[in-house]
């Protein structure tokens, strides 16, 4: 996974804790450091460089990142239990502090793509807002050498350093909405949702899947930096009714990221949901065994930040059912109470409903070939 943060927001006590918690558990946790405050910490000063010199040492801080990572990730890889590797930074970071035009130069002389940069390197993205962000009275940069941002500069990173993300499939972002105490726990319950870890009551449990239905979509311009994704999903065949498995495929530009997702029946009336990367080969095996009662699903999906929220909203496509023809729906996770969240929607949305658990927009029920009144399999 990885940690992104705006400036003061909760780093340094954010991993310390999530390091303790899992270490509890009988995890064995690595922490990867973060490479500008090592490069930085030597004497560094961008103010004495000249301009092809920050182009060349922001090239090589973002090889030496990854090459940092990858020590760390192959230490994972040959641990003998458990493990969990938090990234103090993560490779889009740099993407916030590069103009584009040079980001997309080190992309390409170094065979790099945004895809595998920042859907395919980490499980996870948690962006813990800086409290420069709605918590302005506990903004302070004196336990951080390195950073000197004033209060309205730590606002504008903070907004580059999350719209770096948006995109990936598991980006988490942690507001300032509760006290500082809770913002740390909310941070590590949406660790352990991730993985599939059962929280007590101390941690926020609840935390759930919100969904609206949208009447039409509105011109881009009035959205805010968004990232779109083709998307197809397929239902695979199961030994149980109770049980289902499906396949995703969702990508930019030819580069693609496959999940395969596996919802098993209820345990203690919670869902128990398994998601776990595929390699393209592995993708196509499987598809093999998609269930034949379901059409496949095809949808854009446009993924932006909003009033510190972040949002996805699936756009569906042809071919498809009838019944998901011109569909959009708004998603988003939250542990807001609903008008706190209805606040947060965007305006330039026009909702038509919430339709959060409507069977009716359940992507199992939007798939079926069967008409819903004839079907056996129609899940409730």
């Amino acid at each position: 996974m990885s940690k992104d943060y705006g400036p003061c927001g909760g780093k340094t006590t954010g991993q310390s804790k999530l390091c303790t918690f899992f270490e509890n558990l009988g995890w064995k946790v690595y922490r990867v450091p973060e490479t500008a405050n090592v490069l930085l910490s030597g004497g560094i000063k961008f103010s004495d460089l000249s301009e092809d010199q920050v182009d060349t040492f922001q090239e090589n801080l973002l090889k030496s990142m990854l090459h940092i990572e990858n020590t760390y990730f192959e230490l994972g890889k040959s641990c003998d239990q458990n493990c969990l590797i938090i990234c103090d930074r993560g490779a889009m970071d740099a993407a916030a502090y590069i103009p584009s035009h040079k980001w997309d130069r080190i992309m390409k002389n170094n065979g790099l793509n945004v895809i595998d940069l920042r859907d395919n390197r980490y499980d996870q993205i948690i962006h813990m807002v800086s409290a420069a962000c709605g918590a302005e009275d506990f903004y302070t940069t004196e336990d951080h050498a390195s950073r000197s941002e004033d209060v309205a500069l730590a606002k504008n990173l903070d907004v580059k350093a999350s719209t770096s993300w948006i995109g990936h499939p598991y980006f988490d972002v942690i507001d300032n909405s509760s006290d500082f105490e809770n913002k740390i726990r909310r941070m590590i319950a949406a660790v352990c949702q991730k993985l599939g870890i059962k929280t007590d009551d101390s941690l926020a449990k609840n935390a759930k899947k919100r969904k609206w239905l949208v009447k039409y979509l509105p011109d881009d311009q009035l959205f805010p930096s968004f990232q779109d994704f083709e998307v197809t999903h397929y239902y695979l065949q199961t030994y149980t009714k109770n049980m289902q498995s499906r396949l995703r495929k969702r990508g930019q530009k030819g580069h693609w990221n496959y999940t395969h997702t596996i919802r098993k029946p209820k345990v203690q009336d919670q869902v128990v949901e398994i998601k776990i990367q595929l390699s393209h080969r592995s993708y196509s095996s499987l598809l093999l065994l998609k269930d034949e009662k379901h059409y496949p699903i095809y949808k854009t999906r446009r993924c932006f930040i909003h009033n510190n929220q972040y949002f996805q909203l699936d756009i569906y496509r042809k071919p498809c059912h009838k019944r998901c023809k011109g569909l959009i729906l708004l998603e988003t996770h939250s542990v807001l109470e609903d008008q706190e969240l209805l606040d947060r929607l965007p305006k330039f949305l026009d909702i038509e409903a919430e339709v959060t658990g409507n069977a009716a927009y359940s992507m199992f029920n939007l798939s079926l070939v069967e008409d819903w009144e004839k079907s056996k399999i129609f899940c409730h």
